[in-house]
């Protein structure tokens, strides 16, 4: 191992001590689907949503029965990035800046890239679009990603028009022009990927992290649409009250769609890697990121996404390795989650020391031998709104067949008042229907201390750090700079909430910034309109052109130094509108 390369795994907190040849090393491909529910295949019991590769690929694969991931987008892939809970990372939420992961974190592929993998993300990442925080500031030789939570978003381009079809993306941090369905595009550029890396022979670590079949609804595979217009979803759908049935179905069968693209997509992926000859050495890993986004089937479970029962937290986790672990092999009885991913994946590399700090464990040889034991711990799940994390909120613990759950709702920021504890038995109960907090009171006194010792330990972690990370404006890293709606702190995303952002500005310079409305604004023409920048205590005006959505603060003098920055459009009749993006160039 060269000598810079040890020196930077030292200062990780990485000491090496062997490692497998390059050639025994496999590649891996993790395949996450975004909002996709556990039970939206045919191998988990849908008969409607046709899923024949990755049903096929459940056959082939070692499946993980009980395996849980977080409720919402950010926190899940916090969690798989660091095998740390992702309330040690500074990602506690999906917008507003508390989906940016804290720059420190060590992940997944800055190990495997310096241990000689080529690593490359495909589609969502969602822990941060700007320096320090993207892909590629995070161990990503190669990423083609949307920004934000996803396509149609406010990270998006302001001319995307929330198209998942030729959509604009960013490639190794440039915007870019495609061509195609979104899932056909990352899926394509993931295989070019891999032939490149194997031409190199180098391994290769492929995260597949799809923006489908994540809403919007409108712009979907046509032809799959019209095949499943013509089905019946009445036996998968769960109508809340007021919800009228025939859009639901029209709305399922678009998901439906979505989800067969992904699937034909994963039997396009098994070709490659077969007309390759690295199917034997290479790791394929399929999961969700969270439960469904409507509420419909989830097998034997209740739930969906953004709630904690077990429909809104539970993945199928298919692993596929043909050389070293047996097809169709099922590992029950024992609770793993996703922050054991990376761990994991490490071990199967040959990595035989790994960063300090992570929750999760290695699960490898249980999933080599389902009948070895593995010691039960606690599995801790929370999440709702707000900055920093709120004792008893929306919460569950996992404990062998027990679960704990406090089903507090995720919208508010704080919870206040004695929490209304629910307590189940798993393994009689899978879909949480008798609650037994009132019986087994030894039981969930045990898990609740369980909690409280977990939520000492997280909620300490960046005590001495409150709230988002900061946006380094950094000449050399990213020029321009361009904030988004998805990092406004105390905004909302509706036009009229005005937040603000936590800048960190590198050098002394001058600088522009550039104030850009959504094209979707309906400002009135016939009014003067005014950009307004609040920085470093100081307040900035400049003309603001309705017609085009830009104003411009040309040539500011800024010295280096952490700032709070908040910019805005005002009318002159009193109006005031958030700033779509606003564009910092150091000249």
């Amino acid at each position: 191992m060269q000598y810079f390369m040890l020196a930077r795994l030292i200062g990780m907190g990485i000491a090496m001590v062997s490692m497998v040849s390059a050639a025994d090393r496999p590649n891996i491909v993790l395949v996450m689907t975004d909002d996709q529910g556990y039970g939206d295949f045919g191998a988990t019991g849908n008969a409607l949503i046709k899923t024949p590769e990755l049903d096929a690929m459940a056959q082939r694969s070692a499946s993980w029965e009980e395996f849980y991931v977080s409720p919402v987008c950010s926190p899940t892939r916090a969690c798989l990035m660091t095998g740390r809970y992702n309330h040690r990372t500074k990602c506690i939420d999906t917008f507003l800046g508390r989906s940016m992961m804290a720059s420190d974190e060590v992940t997944l592929a800055e190990v495997l890239q310096d241990n000689g993998y080529a690593t490359g993300i495909f589609g969502k990442w969602h822990l941060g679009d700007n320096y320090p925080m993207r892909p590629s500031d995070q161990g990503f030789s190669y990423s083609l990603i949307h920004k934000g939570g996803g396509l149609g978003q406010p990270a998006d381009p302001r001319d995307n028009k929330a198209r998942y079809t030729n959509a604009l993306l960013f490639e190794n941090d440039r915007e870019v022009e495609t061509e195609g369905y979104s899932t056909d595009v990352f899926f394509d550029h993931s295989f070019e990927f891999m032939e490149q890396s194997k031409k190199a022979g180098k391994p290769f670590f492929a995260y597949v992290s799809l923006n489908a079949p994540h809403s919007p609804f409108h712009d979907v595979p046509q032809g799959l649409y019209e095949k499943y217009q013509k089905v019946d979803f009445s036996p998968i759908m769960v109508l809340d009250e007021g919800k009228d049935q025939a859009k639901e179905n029209d709305k399922l069968a678009r998901i439906a769609a979505m989800i067969t693209n992904i699937d034909d997509n994963m039997g396009k992926l098994f070709k490659k890697l077969s007309d390759m000859g690295l199917s034997d050495d290479t790791i394929v890993i399929f999961l969700t990121d969270n439960g469904p986004n409507t509420r419909r089937f989830v097998g034997p479970f209740r739930g969906k996404k953004s709630e904690l029962y077990e429909g809104g937290v539970r993945t199928p986790l298919w692993i596929q390795w043909p050389k070293v672990l047996k097809p169709g092999s099922q590992i029950k009885k024992s609770v793993a989650a996703h922050i054991d991913l990376m761990p994991t994946l490490l071990d199967a590399c040959g990595v035989k020391e790994v960063p300090n700090g992570m929750d999760g464990r290695s699960v490898l040889e249980k999933l080599k031998n389902p009948e070895v034991e593995l010691e039960q711990r606690p599995i801790v799940i929370q999440y709702h709104r707000g900055d920093e994390i709120s004792k008893y909120h929306s919460c569950m613990v996992r404990l062998g067949k027990w679960k704990l759950v406090h089903p507090s709702g995720t919208q508010k920021t704080k919870f206040e008042g004695e929490p209304k504890w629910e307590l189940y038995d798993l393994a009689a109960d899978p879909g949480e229907t008798k609650d037994l907090i009132g019986v087994e009171k030894e039981v969930a006194a045990t898990l609740i201390a369980r909690y409280e010792s977990w939520y000492k330990d997280v909620s300490g972690a960046r005590a001495d750090q409150p709230g988002p990370p900061y946006i380094v404006v950094e000449k050399d890293k990213e020029n321009p700079s361009v904030l988004t709606w998805q990092d406004m702190i105390e905004g909302t995303w509706r036009p009229n909430k005005v937040g603000y952002y936590k800048v960190e500005f590198t050098q002394d310079g001058r600088y522009d910034i550039r104030c850009e409305a959504a094209l979707g604004y309906k400002l009135k023409k016939d009014e003067k309109w005014t950009a307004k920048l609040e920085l470093g205590g100081k307040e900035y005006s400049t003309p603001f052109n309705p017609e085009t959505g830009i104003g411009v603060f040309e040539a500011l003098s800024i010295p280096a130094g952490r700032y709070t920055l908040k910019t805005k459009i005002v009318s002159e009749g009193g109006e005031e509108w958030v700033v779509y993006h606003t564009r910092i160039l150091h000249r």
